[in-house]
């Protein structure tokens, strides 16, 4: 999955004869996952059509402040498209535009979305060999850079004059290159390994049963991919669900038993700065195991259980400079209980749930999480769905990594 994802894209086009290029680069923003809205100059449609950008991007395309043909038509909000975006891209960015945006000489829809914007901004220039050299283009990207924009910089190839040289706006796929390999290096968990437990585990009785509970998996798939989007390395190890991830920063383990998950999370867990144990994994597992179906012959069945290796706890006893977070679903004395799960098990952070508060528990879309630290700081939280709960989590984690840097 590309870290452009569900990004909101402002792409403004000024006119170059590189715009016709905007085409296949507003497509490969779609094809990463982004939504795009397009602000092009007047002089831009020379190049390249705006029914063009709009078909691709899936929006209305941008050019003036109003529609001079409707009159009832409303204004085309600057201010708004500025906010709008996670992040803007001026592409092709031509000598006369990039003087507009170093001056703030506001004549066109396109630098008055500039202006507004509170959001990066990059910029790909595109020009002629000496218009790229001259002095006031050079002083015009030092000055945008002091500025904070990031540059794209220009390629090498023949030009529209037929002079060879630097000044050919980047390639489509290598702005998308350019901008994901940027946006990633900012991400605050880049170069972190976080280790994740979801789902249940099922203990098996015989080839046919086992002892199982209720767990979706869906809080540690959303806590996963959390993590992935903010730049970590995530394993994770999950028992029988029927979820599934796709994201390129997640390394999927598929386990059965408790016993295969407390395998995979030691192997794993010397090489992790993150453990968050969010499996509901099983007490017990019965102590004989039949190799073959169990007959219903006797009017009472018993079943003779031994606990399972506690996982969490043996993480704990090994914990070195690991962040160590633990999840406690209780029904009663649930503050009580989950103290004593930080202190015996050795954790850094406990999320609380209690079954007793309504849309909390297994199968479900929401959570109700109190979270614990090990000073025994208590930080109720509302109710929300899971992917905010997610959120919230690896914020912790990254608030814990700022305060010890």
């Amino acid at each position: 999955m590309s870290v452009l994802s569900g990004k909101k894209i402002l792409l403004g086009v000024s006119g170059g004869i590189a715009a016709y290029k905007t085409a296949s680069l507003v497509r490969l923003f779609i094809k990463a996952g982004a939504e795009v809205q397009v602000i092009m100059t007047p002089a831009s449609k020379d190049f390249v059509t705006p029914l063009t950008l709009s078909t691709l991007s899936k929006n209305p395309v941008y050019s003036t402040f109003y529609n001079e043909e409707d009159q009832d038509a409303e204004w085309n909000n600057h201010v708004e498209l500025g906010l709008w975006a996670d992040f803007m891209l001026i592409a092709p960015a031509t000598a006369n535009t990039l003087s507009k945006m170093v001056n703030g000489n506001c004549d066109n829809l396109l630098i008055a979305a500039y202006l507004s914007a509170k959001c990066p901004v990059y910029f790909a220039p595109a020009m002629d060999l000496d218009m790229y050299k001259h002095p006031s283009t050079i002083s015009s990207f030092a000055t945008l850079k002091k500025f904070g924009n990031i540059m794209i910089p220009a390629e090498t190839g023949e030009l529209a004059s037929g002079l060879s040289g630097e000044g050919r706006m980047a390639e489509p796929e290598n702005i998308v290159a350019f901008i994901e390999n940027d946006l990633e290096s900012r991400l605050p968990l880049r170069g972190k390994k976080i280790l994740i437990t979801a789902g249940p585990t099922y203990e098996a009785i015989d080839p046919v049963r086992f002892i199982g509970n209720h767990s979706s998996g869906k809080m540690g798939f959303d806590i996963a991919q959390c993590a992935a989007n903010q730049g970590a390395s995530v394993t994770l190890i999950s028992g029988p669900t029927h979820l599934n991830t796709s994201h390129t920063n997640i390394h999927l383990i598929r386990v059965t038993s408790a016993a295969e998950m407390y395998e995979a999370c030691h192997e794993y867990y010397t090489d992790t700065d993150v453990a968050i144990c969010a499996a509901a994994v099983a007490d017990y597992k019965p102590r004989q195991v039949a190799t073959q179906k169990i007959k219903k012959s006797e009017p009472n069945f018993l079943i003779e259980l031994e606990k399972t290796q506690d996982i969490l706890a043996s993480l704990g006893q090994l914990k070195q400079n690991q962040f160590l977070i633990g999840f406690a679903l209780e029904t009663e004395n649930e503050i009580e209980n989950a103290k004593l799960k930080i202190q015996k098990k050795n954790l850094d952070l406990i999320v609380l749930n209690s079954l007793q508060d309504e849309g909390a528990g297994f199968a479900k879309s929401t959570n109700k999480v109190t979270f614990i630290d090990n000073h025994f700081t208590i930080e109720p939280m509302p109710l929300k769905t899971k992917e905010e709960v997610a959120f919230d989590i690896i914020n912790k984690v990254i608030k814990h990594y700022e305060k010890n840097n």
